[in-house]
């Protein structure tokens, strides 16, 4: 807690990018500074608030939870949170389109929507707030895929705390392209060289193919290459940067960004008790799987799920649920509506329900924490979303690796290369049902899923002691505190000598 007697009560400004995969953990990071003693302005987009409000009240009265006590989430999904002594209110802001529009079928206009036009609406609440909040406003807590929490915080005069919701070899990739492009490994006028990459501080080597999908790309036009591009320029601008990661994961690429940046390794980040939030952030009615799971053996199931956000073809969709078929293992899978796209309702191949009725059960979305956890999963088959990752490796759950997007590459290079807790099973486009079925057979019943479920119990144990109360991310969250406060009274001290007019020539 904060209990300096002569202090404010700090005040953070949250405010995630506007994704599943990003709102989870700035969500949790939310509730875990509140409960440190801070006063916690959350802000969802109005688009996300309404989906989360939605999906949330289908999942209650999909399952039968009409009484249930979280249902109290008509304007504010906070509500919860506040009524068990949390100090967090709650906003909600336009990303400059219509709430019905289809943001994932558009994407490209929904990213030029965030690129151009949220940060005036951000501003305008955060002048606002700034001036009406009760404590003051201690700092801005942004994602770092924003282009502008820097530029606004500085004109607020408050410090700015860049969330990194991914590894942190993700955030050194990004923050060096400059070493990147100048070496011909990206954004190059010929092809991009193909030799391993060897001169990234704190990445001993990486080889191309396993960069961030947009950092592999020629074409770099798109609306998400300007996103990055300004992303990470603002990202230097950033007073401190709190990451999702666990510093003896990534000791190496860790170290040598706190050479460069106020950097601190605080995951993983989840909510108290781990399955359950009090606060509702899925934008989708979870199905409650645990009565069938309970009828399964244990470590007998396989969980497939690619996320919230990325796409699967159609092509590579039909090899691994024929490869899923042949194997004959039990599974969930989960599968979004959009999955391959908002106008294709139906991407599972003909007969396939039919064919795997009695062992397998197909949903739209699930709570995956309580699936992940059941004692009857035996693997995971994931696109390598660094959420589901971390849930993953806390359950023992071992994986196999079908990267679709962006870091999902480089997270699979960590799995399968570096931490050996998991299995690729193929490349976008080339993904074959006989190597799927192999892999799955592998994973849930062979040998090598029995030694790659060891080496994940060892990384669980990292995970477990980084939160523990002397633990490495429980120490950094402190440090980052403390260290927060005392620039917070540096900045009110310069300001109050730069008002004052006794500054020292």
């Amino acid at each position: 807690m904060v209990n300096d007697p002569n202090m404010k009560k700090p005040h953070a400004v949250v405010i995630p990018y506007p994704l599943q995969g990003h709102v989870i953990p700035t969500v949790h990071l939310a509730t875990k500074l509140a409960a440190r003693g801070f006063a916690v302005t959350f802000v969802n987009t109005e688009s996300i608030h309404h989906h989360t409000i939605l999906s949330h009240q289908n999942t209650h009265n999909n399952n039968g939870n009409d009484n249930d006590n979280n249902d109290n989430h008509d304007d504010d999904i906070f509500a919860g949170a506040r009524a068990s002594g949390l100090d967090i209110r709650y906003e909600v802001v336009s990303d400059g389109l219509p709430v019905s529009f289809d943001r994932s079928l558009h994407h490209d206009q929904f990213m030029q929507a965030v690129l151009h036009v949220l940060s005036a609406h951000v501003e305008e609440l955060l002048r606002r707030i700034v001036a009406d909040a009760d404590p003051p406003v201690t700092c801005l807590v942004a994602d770092t895929f924003f282009v502008w929490p820097s530029a606004i915080a500085k004109k607020l005069g408050i410090p700015y705390v860049s969330f990194w919701t991914e590894p942190a070899i993700i955030f050194t990739l990004y923050y060096h392209m400059d070493l990147l492009i100048n070496n011909g490994h990206f954004s190059s006028k010929e092809k991009n060289r193909t030799d391993t990459i060897k001169y990234i501080p704190g990445v001993a080597s990486i080889e191309p193919t396993e960069l961030m999908s947009y950092l592999q790309e020629s074409d770099t036009s798109s609306v998400v290459h300007q996103i990055i591009f300004k992303a990470f320029e603002d990202a230097k601008g950033a007073d401190f940067v709190l990451s999702n990661t666990v510093y003896e994961l990534e000791p190496d690429t860790i170290s040598a960004l706190q050479i460069e940046k106020h950097f601190y390794a605080i995951g993983p980040i989840f909510p108290p008790g781990f399955t359950h939030s009090p606060i509702a952030t899925s934008l989708w009615a979870e199905s409650d799987c645990s009565y069938w799971l309970a009828a399964q053996p244990p470590r007998s199931v396989l969980y497939i799920s690619f996320g919230s956000y990325a796409h699967v073809s159609k092509r590579d969709l039909h090899e691994i649920a024929r490869g899923l078929l042949a194997s004959k293992v039990r599974f969930i899978w989960v599968l979004r509506p959009d999955i391959v796209s908002s106008d294709e309702p139906d991407p599972l191949p003909g007969g396939f329900l039919e064919e795997s009725k009695g062992r397998g059960m197909v949903v739209q979305w699930c709570s995956q924490k309580e699936v992940l956890s059941h004692p009857s999963i035996g693997g995971f088959l994931t696109h390598c979303g660094w959420n589901s990752i971390l849930e993953s490796i806390w359950c023992g759950v071992p994986m196999l690796c079908f990267p679709l997007l962006t870091d999902q590459f480089t997270n699979r290079k960590l799995l399968v290369k570096d931490w050996r807790i998991g299995i690729g099973i193929g490349e976008l486009n080339s993904v074959s049902k006989e190597v799927v079925s192999k892999r799955i057979e592998e994973l849930v019943r062979g040998k090598e899923g029995e030694e790659i479920r060891e080496e994940v119990k060892k990384v669980k144990i990292v995970l477990e002691s980084a939160i523990s109360p002397n633990g490495s991310s429980t120490k950094n969250f402190d440090q980052f505190v403390s260290d927060l406060m005392n620039y917070g009274r540096k900045m009110d001290g310069d300001h109050q000598v730069n008002n004052g007019g006794h500054v020292m020539s």
